[in-house]
């Protein structure tokens, strides 16, 4: 599992830097029995906040019905920024315009965007968009740039969590570099790509990439809490808050960072959403509701990353063998005060979306292991017995029918 922690840590975390602490109470909610299913699942929340993250929530639908819990300082409805899980709603937006023939993931990236992809070894006409959507174009990741990283991720950004950055001067950032690799002879995740992802779909539609995720995705699935909001700082009705250390120091000061200008993310992870939208899209994803069976074919078709055997990449869309052997597809997702996972079954029958809202610290695999392989979460070793410590989480469990 180290290994698979390492690629999460990869994925979830690019978009991020650390997380405030503050023990506050959860929201009143009317409390209902958890089912015997998901009874670890809750233990997993309780466990996180204990370890020191502020809130946690998790919401599940299985053949059983729909369960929802919280943990700490979070709501069952609460909306969050959901990181790098904008790259599966990405990835879709551009296999609906191959299916429509508009354009091929086998085009070069030089053909849509002429000019952009080049320096430093850089070459737009030898990466493909495919090679963009699995992570093997080789492309510099901006967020890994020293003075993008201060100004973003470091005490700079309480300065700057306001401005607004263009797909240009992100794409800029990666191209003041050397390509990680020649395209296609490897595997490095680079939210670059997802950057230019969202370029293609802008080019290809003459429509931004906000409205085509709206108009593609959010509408026909009716996801009343999910936005592509572009460049608006604000948080939707109801948040709680989004913690951050800004630093490697996670003894150091914390803050709170709910608000950014989400345009620092683009189409690799600026979308809002909450528990509830995320598995009515990845089931919706999962069953065929989006995307033709050729293109899921594609979407599904899997590469080795370099960075764990039990999880490979599809076109925006991670498959990970868990501890007990179970298969899941979905996405992490990373950014500032907040940690997001959303996973389903192959069939898009059992489902889950979790969030944590801390960026420096917490285990959120921990609770997709306890949803789909009902493996206990382990407290850090410097927490007490889930004894002693349930009353301070405030844990709540949320049950009812329907899948």
């Amino acid at each position: 599992m180290q290994a698979v922690r390492v690629l999460r840590t990869a994925v979830a975390a690019a978009l991020a830097a650390g997380l405030a602490t503050t023990a506050l109470a959860v929201p009143a909610l009317a409390a209902a029995p958890a089912p015997a299913g998901h009874a670890v699942t809750r233990q997993a929340l309780e466990v996180n906040v204990a370890d020191g993250v502020p809130g946690a929530v998790a919401a599940a639908r299985d053949d059983r019905g729909r369960w929802a819990g919280t943990a700490g300082e979070r709501g069952a409805a609460d909306r969050f920024r959901v990181g790098s899980i904008t790259k599966t709603f990405t990835a879709t937006v551009l296999l609906q315009l191959q299916a429509e023939g508009r354009l091929d993931l086998d085009d070069p990236v030089e053909k849509w965007l002429p000019g952009v992809v080049r320096g430093h070894g850089h070459e737009g006409r030898k990466v493909s968009v495919r090679q963009l959507l699995n992570h093997t174009s080789g492309i510099f990741n901006y967020t890994a740039d020293p003075a993008f990283q201060k100004q973003v991720f470091g005490t700079d950004f309480l300065e700057h969590r306001y401005d607004t950055w263009t797909p240009e001067q992100i794409v800029a950032v990666a191209m003041r570099h050397k390509p990680d690799f020649a395209p296609g002879a490897s595997w490095n995740y680079s939210n670059t790509n997802f950057v230019l992802a969202g370029m293609v779909v802008e080019k290809v539609t003459g429509h931004s990439y906000e409205k085509e995720v709206e108009r593609r995705i959010i509408e026909p699935l009716g996801l009343r809490a999910t936005r592509a909001p572009g460049t608006d700082p604000r948080m939707p009705w109801p948040h709680s808050g989004a913690y951050s250390k800004l630093s490697r120091d996670t003894d150091g000061p914390t803050y709170e960072v709910g608000e950014l200008n989400p345009s620092i993310a683009a189409g690799a992870g600026e979308i809002v959403s909450d528990t509830n939208d995320l598995q009515t899209f990845y089931r919706a994803l999962l069953k065929g509701r989006l995307l033709p069976p050729a293109e899921m074919r594609e979407m599904t078709d899997t590469v080795a990353t370099t960075l764990s055997p039990d999880a490979r990449y599809g076109l925006g869309l991670i498959r990970q063998r868990l501890s007990c052997g179970t298969v899941v597809w979905g996405h992490s997702g990373g950014i500032h005060g907040s940690t997001s996972e959303a996973h389903v079954t192959r069939d898009g029958e059992h489902s889950l979306a979790a969030n944590l809202n801390a960026d420096w610290t917490g285990d959120s695999q921990a609770i997709v292991e306890a949803e789909f392989c009902h493996k206990p979460a382990k407290p850090a070793a410097t927490t007490a017995t889930m004894g002693a410590t349930t009353a301070k989480t405030g844990a709540t469990d949320l049950a009812g029918p329907g899948n």
